[in-house]
């Protein structure tokens, strides 16, 4: 065990990694201490132009571009992949788009001049022409680092920030589990690993039927994905639909913080929910954040139906784009 006694934090750091190249250079594994990071409320800093959507566009559109991707259930990838006219939203290569991604009018008690939102739903999720009968996941990404020609190091603080409108009960999917999230695609190193590998932390959004026999009422509640043992989270019962804050943030010693909060109010400390190494790993970059529609692939059974608004993200510090271009679109 590394002890440090009567040491400048700089001093420190300076130890740190003068042993760990000591080690790494007779070939040995190294896990180099960060003290943890006080969580940043998603939000803070500098907002990244042309990453996220405002949807105040009225000649949105987006084009699926043939048959969808389910390389999550059977290898298969099937380009050329769906996008948005503006290049901002695509599907991904992992899971196919949800069938139905139409801008309509924002909602009563929506972001002030809001005028457009994203209604997003599904129908056939699973592999094309195929019924799995179980739930399945679709996916629509907002590529961070297609847009800017480059991943983002949790050093700038990365954090994306978005606004969910839950429609009353009665109109979600009669299926207790998860029914939609809000994620982020990162890559981590695990301790005593040499592997950098490909993670998805995330918020869902949780439904109990009572046609359920395990629950008297419908309802719904948070779900964190996920702990440091890739636990899933039980978080704050919803006790009001409409528009709902969700957010995460990233701090550079790899931990991903999550926010929710009721309402279309800018998220603050007291909206914090909890800090996780998701699955162990810590976190080495952010490459995209992204929506998950959940429903049952039985060909019948539409999803709940989800409408968001204004999916931003930020940094602390700026980023320089190696893909300017695309910014500004």
């Amino acid at each position: 065990m590394i002890r440090c006694i009567n040491m400048s934090p700089t001093a420190t750091r300076r130890h740190l990694l003068h042993l760990a190249c000591a080690w790494t250079a007779l070939g040995v594994l190294t896990w180099i201490p960060i003290a943890h990071a006080e969580p940043v409320v998603p939000g803070n800093g500098f907002e990244l132009p042309g990453v996220g959507d405002d949807l105040e566009d009225r000649q949105w559109q987006y084009r699926p571009n043939g048959k969808k991707s389910s390389r999550n259930i059977d290898e298969r990838e099937r380009g050329p992949l769906g996008r948005s006219a503006n290049g901002r939203w695509s599907e991904g290569p992992h899971r196919g788009q949800p069938d139905l991604i139409k801008r309509v009018p924002t909602p009563a008690h929506g972001l002030p001049g809001s005028e457009g939102s994203l209604l997003i739903r599904t129908l056939h999720p699973g592999i094309p022409g195929e019924l799995t009968h179980k739930p399945q996941q679709d996916d629509l990404i907002l590529d961070v680092q297609k847009r800017l020609g480059r991943s983002v190091p949790p050093s700038a603080t990365p954090s994306c920030v978005t606004r969910v409108y839950l429609p009353p009960l009665d109109e979600w999917e009669d299926r207790s589990g998860s029914h939609f999230g809000f994620r982020l695609d990162t890559w981590g190193r695990r301790k005593l690993s040499l592997k950098t590998e490909q993670y998805w932390p995330g918020i869902f959004i949780n439904f109990r039927s009572q046609s359920d026999s395990r629950f008297d009422d419908d309802s719904a509640f948070l779900l964190i994905r996920a702990n440091s043992r890739g636990m899933d989270i039980k978080g704050p019962e919803i006790k009001q639909l409409g528009w709902w804050t969700l957010g995460m943030s990233v701090c550079a010693d790899g931990q991903i913080h999550y926010y929710a909060s009721p309402g279309i109010g800018d998220l603050s400390d007291g909206d914090y929910l909890t800090s996780q190494y998701c699955y162990g790993y810590r976190c080495s970059r952010v490459d995209l954040f992204f929506f998950n529609v959940v429903t049952t692939d039985d060909g019948r059974t539409r999803s709940t139906p989800w409408i968001i608004d204004d999916p931003t993200f930020f940094t602390t510090k700026q980023i320089a784009s190696k893909s300017r271009s695309s910014l500004f679109r």
